[in-house]
């Protein structure tokens, strides 16, 4: 246990603020988002990334791979996205073992409803509370650790325009 490499005084109370400050933050988010349109943040998640995609339309591995989740639960959230009418899934054209999933009209109308009080939540919780400076730390701080733990961006680039925050 010597190569142990323990946290000092400053960097347990870091991790402990960080951790606290995340739970706070996403269970906000979630109750807000569970409340008010009924989604759980992970399907709102999937309505954000169809609807940046071209023709709202993604490959279900891909969908997988930058929500960070697992193909069984891409493809849970998906049909219970179904059953609601919000997404369909069809089949790739050119890899007849993949399909897709794509945002329907009444899925983007769904998004579209829940976006504002989505987005006055994360107002709120989050950037009303930092300075200019700190949201430019902060973004920096996590653009770092997503390349550090995914190995790559997990969003689109901040030059792309649909980078926006629904």
């Amino acid at each position: 246990m010597t190569d142990t490499r323990w946290l000092d005084d400053d960097e347990q109370q870091t991790w402990r603020s960080f951790m606290t400050a995340s739970r706070l933050l996403f269970d906000g988010i979630e109750r807000q988002l569970q409340q008010e349109a009924g989604l759980p943040h992970a399907y709102y998640e999937i309505l954000v990334r169809l609807s940046e995609a071209p023709q709202r339309t993604l490959r279900m591995s891909d969908l997988a791979t930058t929500s960070l989740s697992s193909r069984s639960r891409i493809s849970h959230a998906v049909a219970r996205l179904e059953e609601n009418g919000w997404v369909r899934r069809k089949p790739c054209e050119h890899d007849k073992r993949g399909s897709l999933a794509e945002l329907t009209d009444a899925g983007l109308a769904g998004l579209e409803a829940a976006a504002p009080g989505h987005v006055e939540t994360v107002r709120r919780s989050l950037f009303d509370a930092l300075s200019p400076e700190q949201v430019a730390a902060l973004r920096d701080i996590s653009d770092t650790l997503v390349v550090h733990l995914a190995g790559e961006p997990v969003w689109p680039a901040a030059g792309d325009p649909a980078a926006g925050e629904r």
